[in-house]
């Protein structure tokens, strides 16, 4: 159950942020105008936007390759999970030197803290379940084709 669970949650924030990608790539001006808060945040740069749209398809490809390839899980999860989570620090910290006030952690609390939460809380089921070696990638298979791979060499 929580297995499904985390893989179910990745694939929706790798969906989520794919679409929001493709949005920012597609049209940027018109999501600079419709996301609730980016307008405070500076002058509109399409550059800019499309930059981070950039950003959200490798996050939302990070989440969908890790939901389908359980060995891929905890680096690409905890990459992408990374990047959220300073995303979302960040926008603590424009509160706290009082660039923005309070309700602004509110505001961005569905799209930019909540995915960050999520993406640790999965990352760190999938840390757990490589521990376990459930996942098929646990220390000692990845040992053994470490010394198969450096046997091979020696032959050459």
């Amino acid at each position: 159950m929580l297995k499904t669970t985390c893989i179910a949650a990745a694939f929706l924030l790798g969906i989520l942020a794919i679409a929001n990608g493709v949005f920012m790539l597609i049209d940027p001006e018109h999501w600079y105008s419709i996301v609730p808060g980016v307008t405070t945040t500076g002058p509109f740069n399409q550059h800019f936007v499309r930059d981070i749209g950039l950003i959200f398809l490798l996050l939302g490809g990070a989440f969908l390759l890790g939901a389908a390839r359980a060995d891929l899980r905890v680096p690409f999860w905890g990459t992408a999970s990374i990047w959220l989570s300073g995303h979302a620090l960040f926008h603590f910290w424009e509160v706290a030197v009082g660039i923005c006030g309070p309700s602004a952690l509110a505001r961005d609390f569905p799209a930019v803290t909540l995915p960050a939460v999520i993406g640790l809380a999965i990352t760190a089921w999938a840390v757990a379940d490589n521990a376990a070696g459930r996942t098929g990638m646990n220390v000692a298979t990845t040992r053994d084709q470490h010394s198969h791979s450096t046997q091979s060499y020696g032959d050459l």
